[in-house]
């Protein structure tokens, strides 16, 4: 009783117990950007142009930090999903197009995490026969069989785990130096790879499934407006977390690959590259780091996937219910585990083409998915005074805007190019 009495009339412990409460969303979401895609992307990035493209992780931060904020504000003010959202204001029709490339695409995303999963534990010599069935049972295991709160402890475990790419950063003995010079004055190019890399980077930072994981978690979670300020902060430590492993991922390749002139096509081969540069315990880190990141995205796509098809069409979702009050939410993230598994131990799966057509499928629907959220928000009659102000508005129409015109450019490159060497 005393101690309840203390922490009463203390409101700075009070805010702190009230933040450790509603912690989780925001920091999980955040962490789970930081997948075998995203490693890809930063290693690849930090490989070719060494601390050259850190500079993209400063509006990619902004932007992640904006976007999220939007979702966790929508799911406390209406205690509904997006997906609920968008099937209410735009129909089912519409709905229907935009889950069924989502859902493609998803199946794709938790494929390349499993991916993941074999290529870190390859460094390891454990087969991929071994290593992708056992995690995809653990998976299995944690999501059906525990309840949310041990769930989302292990989440947070596994975000906190990535923060081991700071050691591989640091072991790399980078040029502090030059990689503030690049940030402050970077060296933009205007070629087709270097382009498909910042849209890759900004892509894989703010991924379409993303929003509605955030804001079903948020949900799920049972967070007040009252509590608002503390989800704000959750959303932009995750964002930070987020943003930190990136820059030392690029980092930690930067300062070896690139000034060996070492080119990869995959996380796993960044994590066997450092062995002979930065020694065993750097490559080992680097392998732990794409583990943990898999295996925890490999996780919770397939719940974000669920949690949104069955929040649209109108069945129960949620970790929190049992496998019983919400059956087909459990035989859909079961379904998109055991195709995505299937895909992976197939002899010569082509994984490079499948994740480059991931990638691009996310890249057209990322716009499709802020411009529903941008409308939506925007809305008193939903919102009330919670709408947008027009700061959040532009950040939002900005970054819609920029992603088209790079998609875009991106789509007609090749063509024109094609024709002008044809001329």
């Amino acid at each position: 009783m005393f101690l309840i009495k203390k922490i009463k009339e203390n409101a700075y412990l009070r805010n702190i117990i009230i933040f450790f409460s509603v912690m989780g969303p925001g920091i999980i979401t955040g962490s789970v950007d930081n997948d075998a895609g995203g490693i890809t992307t930063y290693s690849v990035a930090g490989a070719e142009y060494g601390y050259h493209l850190i500079w993209t992780l400063i509006p990619s931060f902004i932007v992640l930090i904006a976007v999220q904020e939007m979702n966790a504000r929508m799911g406390i003010v209406t205690g509904k999903g997006l997906a609920d959202l968008i099937r209410e204001n735009f129909g089912v029709k519409i709905t229907f197009y935009i889950f069924a490339c989502l859902l493609i695409a998803n199946i794709g995303n938790t494929a390349t995490e499993f991916a993941g999963i074999a290529g870190s534990l390859m460094v390891f010599n454990v087969s991929k026969y071994i290593s992708v069935p056992v995690s995809a049972i653990v998976v299995w295991i944690i999501v059906v069989k525990w309840d949310y709160k041990k769930t989302e402890k292990i989440f947070l475990l596994f975000s906190f785990c990535l923060l081991s790419y700071i050691i591989s950063a640091v072991l790399a003995r980078p040029d502090w130096s030059e990689i503030g010079q690049a940030i402050v004055s970077p060296e933009i190019q205007y070629n087709e790879e270097y382009l498909t890399l910042v849209l890759g980077i900004v892509g894989t930072t703010i991924c379409p499934w993303m929003q509605f994981y955030m804001q079903s978690s948020v949900i799920e979670k049972g967070i007040k407006i009252g509590d608002y300020k503390f989800a704000l902060v959750d959303v932009v430590v995750g964002a930070i977390a987020t943003v930190v492993v990136a820059f030392f991922i690029m980092v930690a390749c930067g300062a070896t690959l690139h000034v060996n002139n070492v080119a990869i096509t995959e996380a796993k081969d960044a994590a066997m590259a450092l062995k002979p540069l930065a020694g065993n315990f750097a490559s080992v880190v680097f392998s732990f780091g794409l583990f943990i990141a898999s295996i925890f995205s490999a996780t919770i796509l397939p719940i974000a996937t669920a949690f949104f098809v069955c929040e649209g069409f109108g069945f129960e979702a949620g970790i929190d219910k049992k496998l019983s009050e919400a059956p087909q939410f459990y035989l859909l993230f079961t379904s998109i585990i055991l195709i995505s598994i299937i895909i992976i131990l197939l002899p010569d799966a082509p994984l490079i083409d499948i994740t480059i057509a991931v990638q691009v499928l996310n890249g057209i629907l990322l716009p499709v998915v802020l411009i529903c959220m941008i409308i939506v928000i925007n809305k008193a009659d939903i919102m009330g005074e919670y709408v947008n102000n027009r700061t959040q508005n532009a950040i939002g129409i900005i970054t819609i805007t920029v992603l088209i015109l790079l998609t875009i450019i991106l789509l007609v490159y090749p063509f024109v190019k094609r024709v002008t060497e044809f001329l």
